[in-house]
């Protein structure tokens, strides 16, 4: 399901306009990103939970000219299937 898909699908099930529901999912997604960036979490309870996860520098090897590069730290978010979304999808 692609975001177009997603909006489709919620804006039948909530008799919502499409594009209130384009709104609330780009006002969702910008407030998922800042606060991420502010090193907090976002926790869906039962969905699930976001956060920010810090990768080390390391050395890692070009894999078309086999040269050992120098790999900086990065940040990169993370997602935690809640309790309740795993019990529904072991079910299916």
């Amino acid at each position: 399901m692609n975001k177009s898909e997603l909006i489709a699908a919620l804006s039948e099930e909530t008799n919502f306009s499409k594009k209130d529901i384009a709104k609330v999912l780009s006002s969702f997604t910008r407030i998922v990103e800042r606060t991420l960036k502010k090193g907090g979490k976002v926790s869906l309870t039962g969905f699930g939970t976001y956060w920010l996860s810090k990768r080390p520098a390391r050395v890692g090897i070009n894999p078309s000219t086999k040269q050992r590069i120098s790999l900086p730290a990065i940040s990169v978010p993370r997602w935690k299937a809640g309790k309740h979304l795993k019990e529904q999808l072991r079910a299916a």
